[in-house]
């Protein structure tokens, strides 16, 4: 009797099916993966402004008082973050991502609320990003 050597036509197609199904469903979601991760890190970079307006209203006596020299934050351009900036008299940040490849310009907005003593922030994002692109705090 003679013993099958290896693989019949049908199997190898049933494979190649299965494996393109499985990247259908892959590839996309991996891409909006690696560009919500370059959006995180324009937010993490805009952790060190957070830091500089809490200080500054703290220090000052309030949101109004911070101006465009009193917070002392200087921002320095990185792979994937095009620009913050901090609104005078309001301490509300701006985080402006790099466009890159696939990835769309997404424009964060950080708005601090003092109360009590403390400031608490919210995280809103332009529309340019799907929902999914966009860090979980931010998705609103």
């Amino acid at each position: 009797m003679n013993k099958q050597q290896g693989f019949t036509l049908i199997e190898l197609m049933i494979v190649i099916a299965i494996l393109g199904i499985l990247i259908a469903i892959a590839l996309p979601a991996y891409q909006d993966y690696t560009i919500r991760t370059k959006n995180a890190e324009c937010l993490n970079v805009a952790a060190a402004a957070k830091l500089a307006v809490a200080e500054t209203a703290q220090d000052r006596g309030g949101l109004a008082q911070i101006t465009a020299s009193n917070h002392g934050y200087a921002f320095e351009a990185t792979k994937y973050c095009e620009k913050i900036e901090i609104e005078a008299g309001k301490g509300i940040i701006t985080a402006t991502t790099k466009a890159t490849g696939a990835s769309p310009l997404a424009v964060f907005k950080l708005t601090p609320t003092q109360s009590a003593g403390r400031i608490e922030w919210t995280c809103t994002a332009n529309t340019n990003a799907k929902k999914s692109q966009l860090p979980a705090e931010c998705r609103g």
